[in-house]
């Protein structure tokens, strides 16, 4: 296991085209098992969901996404595939539906590096709906 350096940038565009932009660094891990590669880290207060550790499982083009903590979820990103879910926050549990756009994947196993692109529709229950994107790039090894 690896100690990295993470920037994760997302951005939510709501059906009134409002856009709300949330940038996180942090420290994370990285490994590989198998043909996966493996990210994990925490989130923040920038997230919204403080006290939650995230991971990323990328195989290929299909990355699967939990979350533990105060708020917990699990996602499957694949491209042109729907994914039903549910969201439990502290609040209860929202039904989730993702739909995957487009999916980038450039990491670079043997050295730890590289980025992950993912564009998706999202909706809350029928409650909200919008199209985020997702960017993670490994920025830069951590030393300890």
């Amino acid at each position: 296991m690896k100690n990295i350096m993470l920037k994760i940038i997302g951005k939510q565009l709501n059906k009134d085209g409002e856009q709300d932009v949330v940038e996180l660094i942090t420290e994370g891990k990285y490994y590989q098992k198998g043909d996966s590669t493996y990210l994990i880290y925490q989130e923040t207060d920038l997230s919204g969901v403080k006290g939650c550790t995230t991971t990323l499982k990328v195989t290929g083009d299909i990355i699967h996404m939990k979350r533990f903590g105060s708020a917990s979820s699990e996602i499957h990103f694949q491209k042109g595939k729907r994914f039903n879910t549910h969201y439990n926050t502290p609040y209860g549990n929202v039904e989730m539906e993702v739909v995957t756009k487009k999916i980038e994947n450039a990491l670079n196993s043997s050295r730890a590096a590289g980025f992950l692109n993912i564009e998706y529709d999202i909706s809350f229950s029928g409650l909200a709906e919008g199209r985020n994107k997702l960017n993670i790039e490994i920025m830069d090894k951590v030393k300890h």
